[in-house]
């Protein structure tokens, strides 16, 4: 039995009994040029951008990859994936206990939905008109102190037992500071030495370093410093230049993960596209629509090429996640978020609308080639980079 097998065969067993185009010219831009796009099935043409393009075609030829939600993986959420024309999808994981019911629930779908953990598989599964399933985690926080205890020998966290569960996206800190590194609610503390050896582990097997976002900005900078060879990801995200938003991330880190041939996933969260510091004291922000979520791509666009825009809707579907209590423990005075309300753009509230922003794009004139890479290409060169085939 192989090592990833016996262990993905432990964690079901131990768990189960448990529960019963841009002005800026970036270097890695100009390997893409002349380059095929991976996904093996008949193309458009990438220069049209003709205003009475259908999306439905292009989404037909396009391998689609949602760069990150946090949605449960559930009957209903399948087919919202289905209907929104989703082919990959980047899942967001916890802790070992959030993979039991993720992989007992494709076992049970298995005509529909599996787990990747290579491009390759995700192209198969794609051929076989199934969706493939990422995991990725936002926070190193599962991996607790392990890398600083001297009696595990050389400095190491238990993240090669969760690389071969599937693990192959990794974040370094959720919003507060952990072993690692800062969130964004502490943008100026940096990359802790063990945050340090952290980013090591992560490049040396192969996993893709997510950073911007909750990450804090200074601490994405230190693991962007160090990781220059080596695409990098901010999968979830908004701009900050457009509202300076907490969650946001500043024009400094976004520039640094584009030198890398990295990709930055735009989220659909109302309030990170309007809501900022001087909301501190309004209680619910305007809603806004695909005109402001189309907005956001074109700023990437403009400001480090089309080659690092992807999407990262981010939908919270089945989490009944109680954002009061998130609002209240952080003590950030709704600087993030309408006061209890988790909304998101008016035409892009769910996965399955996302026909509405390929629409919103092709009206705003983007070419079929640009919009194939925002909706997976640029993501599945990343994964490719770093993974190997």
């Amino acid at each position: 039995m192989k090592r990833r097998e016996f262990i993905r065969n432990a964690a079901l067993a131990g768990i189960t009994a448990g529960v019963s185009g841009g002005s800026k010219a970036f270097p890695f831009s100009e390997e893409l040029k002349g380059r095929k796009a991976t996904p093996s099935f008949s193309r458009q043409d990438d220069s049209d951008r003709s205003p009475d393009r259908d999306p439905q075609k292009i989404h037909d030829s396009t391998l689609i990859v949602s760069g990150l939600d946090v949605a449960t993986l559930n009957e209903p959420y399948l087919q919202m994936l289905k209907k929104g024309g989703v082919n990959c999808w980047h899942k967001s994981m916890s802790g070992i206990g959030s993979y039991a019911p993720v992989l007992n629930f494709c076992d049970a779908h298995s005509d529909d939905i599996a787990p990747a953990s290579t491009v390759r598989e995700i192209e198969e599964l794609h051929k076989q008109g199934k969706i493939s399933l990422v995991f990725g985690s936002q926070s190193a926080d599962f991996l607790g102190d392990s890398i600083l205890n001297p009696m595990h020998g050389p400095p190491q966290t238990i993240l090669r037992a969760y690389y071969e569960l599937g693990l192959r996206i990794l974040g370094i800190a959720y919003n507060l500071a952990n072993y690692f590194g800062a969130g964004n609610y502490e943008p100026q503390t940096g990359l802790s030495r063990a945050g340090k050896l952290l980013v090591e582990e992560i490049h040396k097997l192969g996993i893709i370093l997510d950073v911007g976002g909750h990450t804090g900005e200074q601490t994405s900078l230190d693991a962007l410093d160090i990781s220059r060879d080596v695409p990098v990801i901010c999968s979830h995200t908004n701009v900050a230049a457009i509202a300076d938003n907490p969650r946001c991330t500043s024009d400094r880190v976004i520039e640094a993960i584009a030198r890398t041939g990295g990709v930055i996933g735009i989220t659909a969260v109302n309030d990170f596209h309007i809501r900022g510091k001087k909301d501190i004291h309004v209680a619910h922000s305007p809603r806004v629509g695909i005109k402001e979520h189309i907005d956001q791509y074109d700023y990437l666009k403009k400001l480090v090429g089309v080659d690092h825009v992807g999407i990262g809707p981010d939908f919270v579907f089945g989490r009944g996640i109680n954002y009061d209590f998130v609002n209240q423990s952080l003590a950030i005075n709704r600087e993030i978020i309408s006061d209890g309300e988790w909304l998101y753009v008016k035409g892009f509230e769910n996965i399955s609308e996302l026909p509405n922003v390929t629409k919103g794009l092709i009206e705003r004139g983007w070419s079929t080639g640009e919009i194939r890479k925002l909706l997976g290409e640029n993501w599945l060169r990343v994964y490719r980079k770093v993974w190997g085939d």
